[in-house]
């Protein structure tokens, strides 16, 4: 059980894949303008990783492996996550516009997300069980959400800062994230997994 606490941990804190990673941008720097978005986008993100890296082991240990067909891995990686983006953005249109009218365009660049894609393919390098797969996919959506909501916390309160009219927007967020990076980096060799 300690196991799996410290994969869990380690995605979340330690390899956040946003903070020390840095996967996942365009998402983290478009959608953490709203806290609420940040919020729905955290969660959306966590299950579509979640959900994709338990079907991306099945498929992999299944039909790819058995058949000797591992070349493969990347392309139907990114056709499960696409498809479960793809499932998502009908749920999310049907029973939650407001929602997904927030979220725009981000929504489906979760299928191109490299950090969604990259957890699976991690999982797979690493020879992690099911269950540990699951586990760090899961890790990881929350250290995705994290960042994403500390990131969109300190933007709305940027609002009412008196920031200097060069470093409005992007500037001033791509040193907040950087600030965050470093914060993050602090926690590097805490937890070996």
């Amino acid at each position: 059980m300690g196991h799996y606490l410290t994969l869990l941990a380690s995605g979340v804190i330690v390899n956040n894949y946003v903070l020390t990673r840095f996967l996942g941008l365009c998402i983290f720097f478009g959608v953490s303008k709203s806290l609420n978005a940040s919020i729905g986008m955290g969660m959306a993100v966590t299950s579509v990783m979640t959900l994709s890296s338990m079907l991306a082991w099945v498929v992999y240990h299944f039909v790819l492996a058995p058949f000797h067909l591992t070349f493969l891995t990347t392309a139907v990686f990114v056709l499960l996550i696409a498809s479960f983006v793809q499932l998502l953005e009908m749920i999310i249109k049907k029973h939650a516009p407001t929602l997904y009218n927030m979220w725009g365009i981000y929504l489906l660049l979760i299928a191109t997300n490299c950090v969604v894609l990259g957890v699976p393919l991690l999982n797979v390098e690493n020879s992690y069980s099911f269950l540990e797969s699951t586990v760090s996919a899961v890790g990881a959506g929350l250290g995705f959400a994290l960042a994403i909501v500390l990131m969109a916390s300190l933007r709305e309160k940027l609002r009412l800062a008196d920031v200097p009219k060069p470093l409005e927007g992007l500037g001033i967020a791509f040193i907040l994230a950087g600030m965050l990076a470093l914060a993050f980096l602090g926690f590097s060799g805490m937890i070996a997994v």
